[in-house]
């Protein structure tokens, strides 16, 4: 993985903003820091004033794993062409079905991890998020979430920064919202920037697709070819970009 901001990757920035590009940011652990208590999660101030005149120059999405409603009223006041929730799931008509899925999970893995102390369960509506960060035997807590999600059907079991993450295994992914928000606002390329496993079925489309894909935190896994060091440097990216729109876009 590269630096994105190292001064020889710059001109990466230079040539996307030449064309018409879309960028698409995930939320939590991207656009605002992970926090102890998902409710209290927001922006920075100056990660929102960078990024509402980021989405004046440029067409801008963001594809959550939250519920669209609670990720959009965050984003309130910036100009974004659209907002999707539930990893992509939202707005789709798949969300009647992942509902129904969500109940089934609760209902057969909620008894199991009874007993694991620490462990919050988040029912977003089409998916349903597992969190142990509270748990004071993280590994532990893990260990048994994983096991207790083992049989679902039906189900993608995937890694967060402390939480498991249930989703629907037929259902659009974040993937499948980026493909489409490309063909609809018709541009040329992306840039989306995220950062844990429910990421990387975007990252993956940089091997196929003009897509600069950029992972928050380096590691050495992800299919993502670059990286910021930390969310931190989030701020720093939305300046170039607006620094660039300046001087490359037509």
């Amino acid at each position: 993985m590269r630096s994105l901001l190292a001064p020889e990757n710059r001109s990466v920035l230079r040539r996307l903003a030449r064309g018409r590009v879309l960028l698409a940011f995930d939320f939590d652990g991207t656009l605002a820091p992970i926090v102890a208590d998902p409710a209290a999660a927001r922006l920075r101030p100056q990660t929102r004033r960078l990024l509402t005149d980021v989405a004046r120059k440029y067409p801008c999405v963001v594809i959550s794993g939250r519920n669209r409603a609670d990720v959009a009223r965050r984003l309130t006041g910036i100009p974004l062409r659209q907002v999707f929730g539930n990893h992509g799931i939202e707005p789709s008509p798949a969300l009647s079905a992942g509902r129904k899925a969500v109940r089934r999970w609760l209902a057969t893995v909620k008894p199991r991890l009874e007993h694991v102390p620490g462990i919050v369960f988040d029912n977003k509506g089409a998916t349903l998020a597992i969190h142990y960060r509270k748990s004071r035997n993280r590994p532990a807590a893990l260990k048994a979430i994983l096991a207790a999600t083992a049989d679902l059907t039906e189900a993608r079991v995937l890694r967060g920064i402390l939480v498991v993450d249930l989703l629907p295994a037929r259902a659009p992914n974040k993937a499948v919202a980026l493909q489409s928000e490309l063909r609809r606002l018709h541009c040329q390329s992306a840039l989306y920037l995220g950062d844990d496993q429910t990421d990387e079925d975007v990252f993956a489309l940089s091997r196929r697709l003009p897509l600069l894909a950029v992972r928050v935190g380096r590691r050495t896994r992800s299919l993502a070819p670059y990286y910021l060091r930390s969310q931190g440097d989030v701020d720093a990216l939305l300046a170039a970009l607006l620094d660039q729109s300046q001087t490359a876009r037509p």
